[in-house]
Order: structure tokens, then sequence, then C-alpha cells
């Protein structure tokens, strides 16, 4: 099962089908017109991790499983998405299911391809989507809101409830998104407002890269503190049709080592906060996604929920020991591989072994 879910969205014709075919490989239609994708289309992607095949390699493991990331094409959106049109409600919902937002934008010029708002305007499009996000944020909280005042007040949990609703319609009503309000993480957990969800601004462009369209999307993101990935999604759905030899060759053709679809995946995982630990042994090397804090028994019950409650201590190795000592043996014998109770907090590419009853 995938850890990380990610919605794509964006206006219609701007090339979120073009990455998503890109990302997963699959033929969806990405024709000129809006609407083309109706339901979500939905792909499981392997992060693929370099460390999990050296190590795979040293524990001479059977299989290698590597973490996953959920892809979710959703429809493209339009004006007055928020009041139902278009396919406004359901791609709400679909993006209210998802972990994280990928907004695509339009960042080039190409008569044959038209644009929904008549223009290319990156600030305004962007504004068009997050717009009809708070619009559907600000009527769920005032709809909440109205049924906490119903009910008996004095209750600390409802008075707390109906103090930060009000806050949010506020912010809302200010053209604000909810991610940009420094809120409770249970409140928010409770009312999964869909413009509290983290972006990452994807900028589509030509092959040409970088232009004065791009430089809209910074300027709009560096206000919230948002990233920003550059791409040609048309270049990228060529690159995916290539084997793994071909495409690094290609890659290395044009002055760089990863693709566009790399550095989204990274950066969605950087978006949220997550990392990534491994376990490795002869019959697997595996990578375990959690979010970036979390301690040794919780991270042992992503593992096996038994693991986290019989939980004793984990043998904790680096990554760059494992490698520089050629395994666990070697770790050992170097005095490398530590012993670490249930408050320790696991860090990226630790290797870890659980100890439980």
């Amino acid at each position: 099962m995938s850890n990380l879910s990610c919605g794509i969205i964006g206006l219609p014709n701007v090339g979120k089908s073009t990455i998503f075919n890109a990302l997963c490989k699959k033929k969806i239609p990405s024709e000129n017109y809006p609407f083309c994708t109706i339901d979500p289309n939905i792909g499981i992607v392997l992060v693929k991790d370099t460390r999990l095949d050296k190590l795979s390699e040293i524990s001479k493991s059977k299989k290698t499983i590597y973490s996953t990331v959920t892809f979710v094409d959703i429809a493209g959106l339009v004006k007055g998405a928020s009041k139902g049109e278009g396919l406004g409600n359901k791609f709400l919902t679909n993006i209210q299911d998802t972990d994280a937002i990928i907004h695509v934008i339009r960042c080039f010029e190409n008569d044959n391809i038209t644009h929904v708002e008549g223009k290319i305007n990156p600030k305004e499009d962007i504004e068009i989507v997050n717009l009809e996000l708070i619009l559907k944020d600000l009527n769920m909280a005032e709809n909440a809101l109205n049924k906490l005042l119903k009910k008996e007040k004095g209750k600390k949990e409802i008075d707390k409830d109906i103090d930060f609703l009000k806050k949010s319609i506020k912010h809302l009503n200010e053209n604000n998104p909810i991610r940009s309000l420094d809120l409770p993480k249970d409140f928010l957990k409770k009312y999964n407002f869909l413009s509290s969800k983290k972006v990452l601004y994807v900028a589509n462009t030509d092959e040409k890269g970088k232009n004065k369209y791009v430089e809209a999307v910074e300027d709009y993101a560096k206000k919230e503190n948002s990233k920003v990935i550059i791409i040609c999604a048309k270049l990228e759905e060529e690159i995916a049709q290539l084997d793994e030899e071909e495409a690094q060759l290609f890659l290395e053709s044009l002055d760089t080592k990863k693709s566009g679809l790399d550095r989204i995946i990274k950066a969605a995982f950087s978006l949220l906060d997550f990392i990534t630990f491994i376990t490795t042994g002869e019959q697997e090397t595996r990578s375990w996604t959690i979010i970036n804090g979390t301690k040794a028994k919780q991270a042992a019950g992503k593992i096996h929920t038994d693991l986290e409650k019989g939980f004793i201590r984990a043998e904790v190795i680096s990554y760059k020991d494992m490698i520089l000592y050629n395994g666990r043996m070697g770790s050992k014998q170097a005095g490398v591989a530590r012993l670490e109770g249930k408050d320790y907090i696991i860090k990226d590419g630790d290797i870890v072994l659980i100890y439980h009853n």
C-alpha cells in the first residue's frame, strides 16, 4: 500500500494528464478539451532509491521493495467548481482524499492547444484554482460553525472548535488558504480543509525551459513559501518511454542526472516531511516511509503492529557505516551498530533491526 498520495490538479489543458502518463507510464487520454480525464486516474509509482540496491547486494536479498507514491490525475477545474460547475463537486472530493497537491500551471505558448481562459496568465490560473478551494472550505467552515453554535456551549472541545472555525472563516474571507494559518493539527485533521494541503507548483514549459511565465509562478509560490519544479511534460513523457539505460544517457545529454518526474517525487516527500528507514536481510531489503521525528517504537509499528506492542529495542546502523563496513556483521565488529530505546528518533537512511517480545 502506498504511503503518500498526491492529487495532480490545475485548469484543463495545462498538461496534467501528460505528466501523469509520464509518472505512471500509463496511457490515458490527454486530449485537447476539458474533462478528458473524468474519473481520477490512479497510478502507484516506485520511489527508486539506489541505497536499497546497494544494501540488497550486500545482504544478498531475494527481494528489494521500494517505497511508493500514489498519483491521482484529477479532472481539470473551472471557475465555479465550488458551486458545482464543470465537474466541481467530484473534483473537490477527489482532492480531499489526497495528502498533498501537485498544482500544474501552463507556462508554454501553443496556438494548437486552447487555454480555457483564452490567454496564458499563470498568476490568474493559480488564483482561479486556489479561490475555488477557498470557497469550498469557506462553505464547509460556515456550515460546521452553524451546527456547533446550535449545540450546547460551555463544553471545552466545542468552544475551542468554534474559536478556530471563526478564525478560519475570517482568514478564508480574506482570500487566504488555510495552510497559511497556524492551527492545531488535531483541528485540521477533523475538518480536512482542501486549502490546508501543502502544494507543490509544477511549471509546465516547452523544451526551452524557464521563461517569464515560470517567473510569475515562482513569485506567487514565494509569497506562500511553496516550492516550484520546472518541467517540460512532453519531454518527460518521451523519456518515460525509454528503458532505464537509454533514459539515463538522454538525461546526461541534457546535462542533468534526474528527470523532472524524479524531482517531483523527491519534492513530494520533502513537502510532507517524509523520510525513509530501511530493513535488510536475506529475505528482503525494504524501505519504510515515516514522518520526520518518528520515534523507534512507532517506526516499528510501521513494519508490523506486533513489533510496536512488543518493542524492546532497536539496532541502528547508518547507511554510510553499513556500506563502509560491508553489512551488519562488519558494522558490529567495527562497533558502529548502536542499540537504541523506544524514544530514539529515526533518521533518514537508518538501517533498523527491531528486537521484540
